[in-house]
């Protein structure tokens, strides 16, 4: 058995979208999810692409998750917005809480749009790259369900939150970064013991408080570490903070596991939307000038042994995702798996995939 099978984006983007149309999903709102999910798996990120799928396939069908639902604004400023998810996908959500933190950053240079009662919302360095290419500053926050330690407990205290950031360049991939705020996501552990390859003794803290090899533990006995220490737990508590406590959603052991619980339960995931219009704010010519050079200064920085150079955060994955787009995704063996499952939930089928 080979470790990957190539696929054409349009082939997968495809077969997602019809996947989700199968749960009463409309056709405009499948293809927002499934531009995000296929783009996250071009970049090579193959944790938070399609890989997920299935897991909101059976939310959707179960009910925890709506089909059909259309995210609403609850309230808002000139430059601020709350949103209710309405249970519906992470990505349609999200999508549109990045659209209007974008308008109203272009008419007040900075605006802030919180997202709450809304699924998991995947990959968010997506939603900091949408906003990028429109010219703005952005960063996103989330929140999970605890599944990270912080230092000195031996139990979860915050989610994996994640944070991303995007930065707009004229004529080039904006520059972009997406992180857990644990050492790790909680999906490369289990796609690690799935494919039964050991963990690093940083990804995890086991019951007693100390650092384990074992995945097996994770979730049930053991918690994700927090990246760098008390600076990852410091970055989570200000995710949750943005992600939940601001906009008044649903915070640490409030949000459910959209993997574990009940499908027929919402999960009531948050999320944060900043963005800062360039040219609001100063000349967007100068603003990239300088953003060039220092750019330039960065890439020319001497290599050390063995280095091809200093990259940009971003620059690995618009490589990968160009070349997806030209030759297809490489999609791994174990992602090709869950979409089988996909296949026989939804019962819409693909040449490729068997």
């Amino acid at each position: 058995m080979t470790h990957s099978q190539n696929v054409p984006l349009d082939a997968l983007e495809d077969f997602v979208t019809q996947a989700l149309q199968s749960t009463g999903m409309p056709n405009e709102q499948a293809g927002i999810v499934a531009d995000t999910l296929v783009t996250t798996d071009a970049m090579g990120v193959y944790t938070h692409g399609t890989k997920l799928l299935i897991g909101y396939i059976k939310k959707l069908q179960a009910g925890g998750y709506d089909p059909r639902a259309v995210p609403t604004v609850e309230r808002q400023g000139p430059a601020w917005g709350i949103i209710d998810g309405q249970s519906a996908l992470g990505m349609i959500g999200c999508h549109g809480a990045m659209k209007l933190a974008v308008e109203k950053a272009k008419q007040t240079g900075i605006a802030y749009v919180g997202l709450k009662h809304t699924a998991h919302v995947g990959a968010i360095g997506y939603y900091a790259s949408m906003g990028a290419r429109q010219g703005c500053i952005t960063m996103v926050t989330g929140n999970d369900i605890p599944s990270v330690a912080a230092p000195g407990s031996c139990k979860a205290v915050l989610g994996s939150n994640p944070i991303a950031y995007g930065i707009p360049r004229l004529g080039a991939d904006p520059i972009f970064l997406d992180m857990a705020t644990a050492a790790t996501a909680g999906g490369k552990v289990y796609a690690a013991c799935q494919r039964g390859e050991p963990i690093p003794e940083t990804w995890l803290i086991g019951p007693d408080g100390k650092p384990t090899t074992d995945g097996s533990l994770y979730p049930a006995q053991a918690s994700l570490a927090p990246m760098a220490g008390h600076k990852g737990y410091g970055i989570g508590l200000w995710c949750e903070i943005l992600s939940a406590i601001l906009p008044g959603g649903n915070h640490t052991w409030n949000v459910g596991s959209w993997l574990f619980d009940d499908p027929s339960k919402p999960s009531n995931h948050t999320a944060s939307f900043t963005a800062i219009d360039v040219s609001v704010i100063t000349d967007p010519k100068r603003f990239d000038t300088q953003l060039q050079d220092l750019i330039d200064q960065i890439h020319h920085a001497p290599k050390a042994e063995g280095s091809s150079g200093v990259l940009l955060p971003g620059e690995r994955e618009w490589s990968r995702y160009h070349q997806a787009k030209s030759s297809g995704i490489p999609l791994p063996i174990d992602v090709l798996e869950k979409l089988k499952l996909v296949a026989q939930a939804t019962e819409v089928q693909a040449n490729w995939l068997f």
